[in-house]
C-alpha cells in the first residue's frame, strides 16, 4: 500500500499513553510496506525502541510538563502555557529539519501539535477534540480546533458512537472538517483468563511529581495487603527491579509481558489516563482508576465510567485497596473496534502520499 514510503510517528510526551498507543500504528504501517521512523524523546523514545529495534529514530524533544502536586493543576498548566506555545513554534522548526534530513513522505503525530509541515501529508491523531481545561476552556477549545485543522487528517481516536471511550472529549458538534474516528485501538491482546500469582497489580505513569507521589502511596499500602503484589513504575528509561516485602517493583514491562501480568491480576490499579482505558477495554478487564488529582480530564473519564459500572474510582487521598478487594468486579468481554477503522485511515494516508509523489514526479 505505502510502497516503502517514510512515515514519521511522533507521540506527545506527557506520559507513555501516548507513545503505547502508537504501537498498533506503526505494527499496521509495517504490515502496508511502510517504513515507520520513530520521532520522541526520553521515556517514549526509550518505550518505542524497545518495541522496534529496528526502526530508524530521531530524537524531538518536546516541552517537559510538570503538574503541581496539589490538587489543582490550574496555576500549574496556567504558568507552563506560554512555555507550551512556544513549545509548538520551536518543535516545528526542528521537525522541518528533521523531515528534511530523513527524507519522509509523512508524519502522524499524536498530539504535537508541531510536528507537522505544510509540504508533507500530515495526520494528527488524539481524542481531545474537545478538551477540557481549568481555565477559559472556551477559548482553549477553539485554539485546539485552530491546530488540529492545520493537519491534512485529524484521526480521533474513538468509537465513532457516543459516548464511545471519551465521551465528550472525542463527541460534540462541529467536529474539524479534516477528522475521522479510527477506534479504540491498543497494543494489548486478550489472554486465556487465567489467574496468576500477582493479587494486585499496579501500573502508574504521567507527569512528574504525581507519578512519584502515587508510587510512594501505593508502595506503602500495598505492603499492608497480604498477598504477592507487583507495581510497574512506567519508566522504561530505567532498568533493574526490586523487591520490597512482598511487593515486586518493575521499572517497565513490554506490551506482551503486560498484557499477561494484567490479564492474571486479582485487581488492577492504574491511572483513569485514555490509554490505560483503552487497554483494559481491549483484555476485558476493569480496574481500580485513581485520577490524577486536578487532571479535568482523568477525573471526567473516571466519572464518567464508574457511571456505567465498568470501573471503580478512588480519590489519590483517599485510597482504600481492602475495599477494592471487596468490590465485586464486573463481567466484562474484550473490545477494540479500531482494527478496521484503523485500515480505512491507513489506505486514505496511502492515497495522500502517492498524490504526492506523483505531483513530484509531473515536475
Amino acid at each position: 500500500m505505502f510502497h516503502g514510503a517514510r512515515i514519521a510517528v511522533a507521540p506527545l510526551d506527557w506520559g507513555l499513553g501516548h507513545s503505547t498507543r502508537d504501537i498498533p500504528v506503526i505494527e499496521a504501517l509495517l504490515t502496508r510496506d511502510a517504513r515507520p521512523v520513530i520521532l520522541a524523546d526520553k521515556g517514549p523514545l526509550a518505550l518505542l525502541r524497545d518495541a522496534f529495534p529496528q526502526l530508524p529514530f530521531a530524537v524531538l524533544p518536546g516541552m517537559e510538563v510538570r503538574y503541581g502536586s496539589g490538587r489543582s493543576q490550574a496555576w500549574a498548566m496556567a504558568r507552563q502555557f506560554p512555555a507550551m506555545l512556544r513549545s509548538i513554534r520551536q518543535e516545528r522548526h526542528l521537525f522541518h529539519a528533521v523531515a528534511r534530513d530523513l527524507h519522509l513522505d509523512a508524519v502522524i503525530s499524536d498530539n504535537r501539535f508541531g510536528v507537522r509541515a505544510d509540504h508533507l501529508p500530515g495526520v494528527i491523531m488524539t481524542h481531545q477534540v474537545f478538551p477540557f481545561t481549568p481555565l477559559a476552556q472556551g477559548a482553549l477549545r477553539r485554539l485546539n480546533r485552530h491546530h488540529l485543522t492545520r493537519f491534512h487528517r485529524c484521526w480521533i481516536v474513538d468509537e465513532p458512537t457516543a459516548p464511545g471511550l471519551a465521551g465528550e472529549l472525542s463527541h460534540g458538534q462541529q467536529l474539524p472538517s479534516n477528522a475521522r474516528y479510527i477506534g479504540t485501538i491498543s497494543r494489548m491482546r486478550p489472554d486465556n483468563g487465567h489467574r496468576g500469582p500477582h493479587r494486585i497489580v499496579a501500573v502508574i505513569s504521567g507527569p512528574e511529581p504525581q507519578r512519584s507521589l502515587l508510587e510512594q502511596q501505593l508502595l506503602a499500602k500495598l505492603q499492608q495487603v497480604p498477598g504477592e503484589h507487583v507495581l510497574v513504575q512506567g519508566q522504561p528509561q530505567r532498568s533493574g527491579e526490586e523487591q520490597r516485602g512482598h511487593v515486586r517493583i518493575v521499572p517497565h514491562l513490554a506490551g506482551d509481558a503486560l498484557a499477561a501480568l494484567l490479564a492474571g491480576a486479582g485487581l488492577i490499579v492504574s491511572r483513569s489516563g485514555y490509554t490505560t482505558l483503552m487497554d483494559l477495554a481491549a483484555l476485558g478487564r476493569s480496574a481500580l482508576l485513581i485520577p490524577t488529582p486536578g487532571q479535568e480530564e482523568q477525573e471526567y473519564l473516571g466519572a464518567l465510567h464508574q457511571r456505567t459500572g465498568r470501573f471503580l474510582v478512588q480519590r489519590q487521598e483517599a485510597i482504600d485497596l481492602q475495599a477494592a478487594l471487596r468490590w465485586k468486579q464486573p463481567q466484562a468481554t474484550a473490545t477494540s473496534s479500531g482494527a478496521p477503522l484503523l485500515a480505512e485511515a491507513l489506505a486514505d494516508l496511502a492515497a495522500l502520499v502517492q498524490r504526492r509523489a506523483a505531483t513530484f514526479v509531473g515536475r
